[in-house]
């Protein structure tokens, strides 16, 4: 049986089930170097933007991770019983809780993103170059503006 035209060639089809397969298996090549630091991927993700960005509301904290309220209300009491993370008051709005990584948080989360992105930099320098990588980076975010561009139109 031929193969479809759509299924190669460049086609729509064809772009969207290599990028989806591929984002697929990087995100297990990932997920498995998050577990192997015995962290779920949803810890990790709350860990690290609060590395990153600092203390944050918790509905931020959803928003950077791209995580639901429920899930993340989840994630964030389960790194708080393990003394990973802090809830404080709001300096002005006594009803918003702001999560702070703890100073063992903090030791955790630098150790095991380091870790982390080591193993990231081994998959991406095995695979490709430098000048391959810059330009895979802005081919995707060519594609992920316009996609998102187009979703947002949709929509309204």
């Amino acid at each position: 049986m031929a193969k479809l035209e759509s299924l190669s060639g460049g086609s729509g089809v064809h772009l969207f089930l290599v990028l989806w397969k591929a984002a697929r298996a990087v995100e297990s090549y990932a997920e498995k170097s998050i577990t192997d630091l015995e962290m779920c991927g949803s810890d990790f993700a709350v860990l690290e933007a609060l590395l990153h960005k600092g203390p944050l509301p918790v509905n931020e904290i959803g928003k950077k991770i791209l995580l639901t309220s429920g899930s993340i209300t989840v994630a964030v009491d389960r790194l708080e019983k393990r003394g990973l993370v802090e809830r404080r008051a709001h300096g002005t709005d006594r009803r918003a809780r702001i999560v702070h990584l703890t100073m063992e948080g903090r030791k955790l989360i630098t150790r095991t993103y380091g870790e982390h992105a080591g193993d990231m930099e081994k998959l991406a320098t095995a695979s490709l170059t430098k000048a391959e990588r810059k330009t895979l980076i802005s081919l995707l975010k060519k594609i992920g503006y316009k996609a998102a561009a187009q979703s947002e139109e949709d929509a309204a």
